[in-house]
């Protein structure tokens, strides 16, 4: 039996039983190869800041990883890379998402956010994924990049598919959407050289076309990064939020009550449910032994943030919502070189977007008894969350 089979249906149990038991187990992949889960706060950690653990697939050892095939020219990017070309494309870019230039991006994110509510009118029954958590991220990571606004729903579909494939639709769903966001990019990126703006992806393209710091592939690999990750792990976040304080009523009437508890809650999020069960798969470059285990070189290795951020050595009480808990070193985010480059716009949209509904809907309620999960270890979150308002 896979230690953690039952993984996607219920998550913190199967982490809870596999921290219990052992700190590493082999189990079998998301891409149904055999491989090694870390579940452990203080193993997790350390694993993610390991330079032995390589995000490169080159280090992957022969029928030890699957994993989902993209074309090189989206494939070059930084979930892919170690130092030093990770060090210089981060360097490149890390300066669009620093503190300072999230906080000239707060006005524009609570317009957005104000826009998307007053579409809902003052009373109703609304899908809160699909009218709000959705579309305010995906609306402010394509403001920055400069996508045009007739294509943000398709990119949205082709999101979707690759996140959490329909069964039904089989594979060719999945290759259909590369293809076509393939497609999009190439053009997308052709429009910007030709007609460049004051944007982040006509910033990249002279990055590219000046100083030669980026091949082709890299510059529209970062795109396609940037918009995917920008995207789809804070609608998460946001939906994965609302629902933890509809189910924990104490803690919602805490922050309608203190509004300035908002920053610190949103750290709380990130710990009790965040969007990443698991981080990004890597491989040792050698032998390298993880609390007692030894993982041999080029087999594929999971660690798990979620698993990490509900262990009770680390965090006491750690399944129960806590806004006012020291959430000080949770992974949600990740560790290490590899720390998640869009992590101040992410928790600055959370906070935004949880703050103007609080302020919008002071009847806010959950009108179905039990929300549906996307059935995927890429990104947890809901599938849609009804709401009454």
């Amino acid at each position: 039996m896979d230690p953690a089979e039952g993984l996607l249906d219920h998550p913190y149990d199967v982490y809870r039983r596999l921290r219990d038991t052992a700190p590493v187990h082999r189990i079998v992949g998301p891409d149904g190869t055999p491989a090694w889960i870390v579940t452990r706060y203080e193993d997790v950690r350390a694993a993610l800041a390991d330079p032995r653990l390589s995000l490169d697939k080159a280090h992957a050892g022969a029928g030890t990883y699957q994993g989902f095939s993209l074309p090189a020219a989206l494939d070059a990017n930084l979930l892919n890379m170690d130092p030093p070309d990770h060090t210089r494309i981060r360097r490149l870019v890390g300066r669009a998402f620093t503190p300072r230039r999230v906080e000239l991006l707060r006005g524009p994110i609570r317009r957005t956010a104000d826009r998307l509510l007053d579409a809902l009118g003052e009373h109703g029954t609304v899908d809160l994924v699909a009218a709000y958590a959705a579309p305010l991220p995906i609306t402010v990571i394509c403001d920055l990049l400069g996508v045009p606004d007739e294509h943000r729903l398709d990119f949205r579909v082709w999101t979707d598919t690759l996140v959490a494939p329909d069964p039904a639709a089989g594979p060719e769903a999945a290759r259909n959407a590369v293809v076509a966001m393939l497609g999009y990019f190439t053009r997308l990126l052709a429009d910007k050289r030709r007609e460049p703006a004051d944007d982040l992806l006509s910033d990249l393209i002279a990055v590219r076309d000046e100083g030669d710091r980026l091949s082709e592939d890299e510059l529209m690999s970062l795109a396609f990064l940037i918009l995917f990750a920008g995207y789809e792990n804070t609608a998460q976040l946001i939906g994965n939020a609302v629902l933890a304080l509809f189910r924990h009523p104490e803690q919602l009437a805490a922050l309608r009550k203190d509004p300035s508890q908002l920053p610190s809650a949103v750290e709380e999020f990130l710990r009790y449910d965040g969007p990443a069960l698991l981080a990004i798969r890597r491989f040792p470059v050698e032998d390298v032994t993880i609390a007692g285990v030894t993982v041999p070189a080029g087999e594929t290795v999971w660690v798990s943030p979620s698993a990490a951020d509900r262990d009770p050595a680390r965090f006491p009480d750690p399944d129960r919502l806590d806004l006012t808990r020291d959430t000080s070193g949770h992974l949600a985010l990740g560790h290490g070189i590899h720390y998640c480059l869009g992590a101040p716009l992410a928790r600055a949209e959370t906070e935004i977007a949880l703050a103007a509904l609080l302020e919008r809907f002071p009847a806010l309620a959950l009108a179905e008894p039990a929300p549906r999960w996307r059935n995927s270890l890429r990104a947890r979150g809901l599938v849609s969350l009804r709401v009454s308002y």
